[in-house]
């Protein structure tokens, strides 16, 4: 490929990807992986737990703030494979079907698993 149809541009605080339209006789093809995003991270978590049956989630944001999140709901009883980029199983048990927890339930330092966690 030639190095002007893709340039990547990097500086303290994001990176900027750069595709030029191809000349004549050239195609571009490939598949870009966009980074999960923490908010839709925490309701996909949320959603696939109080579900009935399995949700697959993927590209999942890891961070600390989603594990608060799975780890509250894994000690609700939904049943959440490790947290992944790839591919994360919940097996939800539905939303009248929470158990109560043995302890108390901790959201880290994660203001948004506390937050959605209230309702």
């Amino acid at each position: 490929m030639p190095a002007n149809l893709v340039t990547l541009t990097t500086t303290e605080n994001q990176q900027t990807l750069t595709i030029n339209p191809p000349t004549s006789g050239l195609s571009l093809q490939g598949v870009i992986r966009i980074p999960g995003d923490k908010s839709i991270s925490h309701r996909a978590l949320m959603l696939g737990a109080i579900a009935s049956g399995k949700t697959t989630i993927k590209g999942l944001l890891l961070g600390e703030d989603p594990q608060s999140t799975a780890s509250c709901f894994r000690a609700l009883g939904a049943d959440i494979s490790e947290l992944n980029t790839e591919q994360v199983i919940v097996k939800g048990i539905g939303l009248g079907k929470l158990q109560e927890p043995v302890d108390v339930l901790n959201a880290g330092n994660s203001g948004t698993t506390l937050r959605l966690m209230l309702g």
